[in-house]
């Protein structure tokens, strides 16, 4: 690449991408909407699996920083049913295939593994452009423009660089996870850290579950997931805490107290996250100049998968366009094609898994799931 490559998007997946490009003397520029690395908490835990986010930080040659933040034993796995009473119990998982991490913790080494002024920060993308012969005009929200030979949209759920390849636009999946903390679980919540356990639990009914996973410092990070049409959802004021909490836990009335104080007790806001999905087999036909990793291209329902394939997406993007660098197209090619392939396969994973956790056998359909991967 002659000229720098234009990343929109400062996720786990373009800074993938801008590291490996580094790493074979290519430039790149990101483009972040977020003022600044420390702007919003990034989320809880990550499995990196072996067969594709860690080969992807292999790649970026970080593999021992990413080992410096694995939590031990995080792997481990529980599910219960309504009452508490366990029904699978695996408390010595191995980590070593799809040992965990912070998020935030994995996004700052790729941060900081990057040249200084790579991320340019505070820079929304109010449009794109097209300009022929593969260039394309980016505009951002302060009024700036960039020109460009190679953009890659690693900006999510709701691209902005998507229309340019693609019609499709994200679909409600009828599901909605809502995001809580509890702190100092171990001190303050005994019982419900002593459900919890040393890893992930899980309990669930059909339409609606609660999952936790226990992090550093003893904070539960919890998912109450939901079944509900997004006007249902919508409704609830989550600006009135309390009420929201109220609400929310009405849901799971009769539930043990063990599993309810995750939502009632919660020390921080419920954050709803409406879960939506692109088609299982989105593509598209190839446009000079222009592509998606991540979410952007092959968004899907939480699965473990969404972050390693992200990062995976980077790692595969730098290393065709290091491969072909002379012709911009072959390379895109050689990424696109197994991008999708993979995603579509991952895609209808993911929706599998979805129905395994709110569907009509839960939570004993989650149960067979997990025996069947042993």
């Amino acid at each position: 690449m002659k000229s720098p490559v234009t990343i929109v998007g400062a996720g786990l997946g373009g800074l993938t991408l801008a590291r490996v490009l580094h790493i074979h003397g290519i430039a790149a520029t990101i483009y972040e909407a977020e003022p600044s690395a420390a702007a919003r908490t990034q989320g809880g835990q990550l499995d990196i699996h072996e067969y594709n986010g860690q080969l992807a930080l292999a790649a970026a040659g970080l593999t021992e920083e990413f080992q410096a933040l694995i939590h031990e034993g995080a792997e481990a796995s529980r599910i219960v049913d309504e009452q508490g009473q366990i029904l699978l119990d695996d408390q010595t998982a191995d980590t070593h295939g799809r040992p965990e991490v912070l998020r935030g913790d994995l996004r700052r080494i790729l941060i900081e593994s990057l040249p200084e002024g790579t991320i340019q920060w505070g820079k929304k993308l109010a449009g794109v452009a097209s300009l022929g012969n593969g260039r394309h005009e980016l505009t951002f929200a302060d009024g700036t423009t960039v020109r460009t030979e190679l953009l890659v949209g690693a900006d999510g759920a709701w691209s902005k660089v998507r229309p340019l390849l693609s019609a499709a636009k994200p679909e409600y999946a009828d599901a909605t996870f809502i995001e809580t903390y509890l702190h100092d679980a171990d001190e303050q919540h005994p019982a419900t850290a002593a459900m919890v356990g040393a890893g992930a639990l899980y309990s669930g009914a059909p339409g609606k579950a609660i999952s936790a996973h226990r992090e550093a410092g003893g904070i539960l990070h919890t998912y109450i997931q939901l079944r509900r049409p997004l006007e249902w959802i919508t409704a609830i004021d989550f600006t009135d805490s309390p009420a929201a909490k109220n609400r929310v836990a009405a849901e799971f009335d009769g539930w043990a107290p063990e599993l309810t104080a995750l939502i009632t007790a919660g020390d921080t806001p419920l954050t709803p996250r409406p879960i939506h999905t692109l088609p299982n087999d989105h593509r598209w036909t190839r446009v000079p100049g222009v592509t998606l990793l991540g979410d952007a291209a092959h968004l899907m329902p939480p699965s473990g998968e969404g972050a390693n394939l992200a990062m995976f997406d980077g790692s595969q993007l730098a290393e065709a366009l290091a491969a072909h660098p002379d012709d911009l197209e072959t390379a895109l090619t050689t990424y696109e094609e197994p991008m999708f392939r993979r995603a579509a396969t991952e895609a209808v994973d993911a929706a599998e898994l979805l129905t395994i956790l709110l569907g009509d056998r839960a939570p004993y359909s989650l149960v067979d799931f997990f025996a069947a991967a042993v």
